[in-house]
């Protein structure tokens, strides 16, 4: 299973920051630890200026690119511009459509970061710089890979950038499931959207998910899912108000996993948020889902093996 990771590129941040950069090392080297030789680490690639014009504005682009970012968008993205957060982000955005060509060949693939759900198409927001789901499967689209995509979010932030540039798009199909009362304030209405209340618990959490993604695979029929399998529901993040425990996330991806099997759909996984009051919970949650993904790849590796030796076996009988 192919999986991208970014973290060598830095991201410098001020002292006392509050957004967990060191988490992707951590990610990586606990990926290495589990000494998988099925898993195969590669350095995710940039996003070119054409891939994000796919989502984003050129006005956009530029002021990115010139660092002239205005005090609003450095206030909504919450992180400082530097040509270092570019870089980083570019390669974010190029891990998630790397993840997402590797699943439509192998069935499961996953980039290390992603998951940048609130960035608009004009702006960014929420630590997010560029929507790398949405220009992923625009790009993915435009090289007639596919036609029909489901963003299954599940970051306890509602995805509302990517629910507002897939606006009167439906070949975008948009699933958020997220605190009612947790940023940000002011949603944007995703294709089907799930907002549970404070203190939700596993067995709350569990069931609305089953319902919203088996919903979200029917009306959508889609081709590919990317999956945003925030840490951030964890009753230890720092930003969660809910009581989902790491065994009800692990049930998280289980539930998208299987659902995606049964209908033979490829998924990408993206990490999308993580804020662990210990930083360590949210490297064991991101691992816990990169083992799983790890198991449904194997599975959809031998379906694979299995149809070619049934295929292989019936050509020798017309032999």
């Amino acid at each position: 299973m192919k999986l991208y990771c970014t973290d060598r590129y830095p991201l410098p941040l001020p002292d006392g920051h509050r957004f967990p950069a060191e988490k992707y090392r951590l990610l990586r080297e606990r990926v290495i630890s589990f000494k998988q030789s099925d898993f195969e680490l590669l350095e995710a690639p940039a996003a070119t200026d054409e891939q994000i014009l796919t989502a984003h504005s050129i006005e956009y682009l530029n002021r990115l690119k010139s660092g002239t970012l205005d005090r609003v968008d450095v206030r909504r993205l919450g992180l400082p511009w530097s040509q270092e957060l570019l870089v980083r982000s570019r390669h974010s955005a190029g891990g998630t459509i790397a993840a997402c060509q590797s699943a439509i060949i192998d069935g499961v693939s996953v980039c290390l970061a992603g998951g940048t759900h609130h960035a608009f198409r004009e702006a960014p927001e929420g630590f997010c710089v560029f929507n790398d789901s949405i220009i992923a499967a625009r790009q993915l689209q435009r090289d007639g890979l596919l036609l029909r995509v489901a963003v299954i979010d599940t970051d306890v932030h509602q995805g509302n950038g990517t629910a507002k540039m897939a606006e009167g798009d439906p070949s975008i199909f948009t699933f958020s499931i997220h605190g009612s009362r947790n940023f940000p304030f002011q949603k944007t209405s995703s294709d089907l959207d799930f907002a549970l209340p404070d203190q939700t618990d596993d067995s709350g959490y569990l069931s609305a998910l089953q319902q919203g993604v088996d919903r979200s695979l029917d009306l959508s029929r889609a081709q590919l899912v990317i999956f945003l399998a925030g840490a951030d529901p964890f009753v230890g993040d720092r930003f969660s108000r809910w009581n989902v425990t790491k065994e009800g996330l692990s049930g998280r991806d289980e539930i998208v996993f299987d659902a995606c099997y049964r209908r033979q759909i490829p998924v990408a996984v993206t990490m999308a948020g993580g804020y662990g009051k210990d930083i360590q919970d949210t490297v064991d949650i991101y691992a816990q889902t990169v083992m799983a993904a790890g198991k449904y790849w194997r599975r959809w590796k031998n379906d694979r093996q299995s149809e070619s030796a049934k295929d292989s076996g019936n050509g020798n009988e017309r032999d």
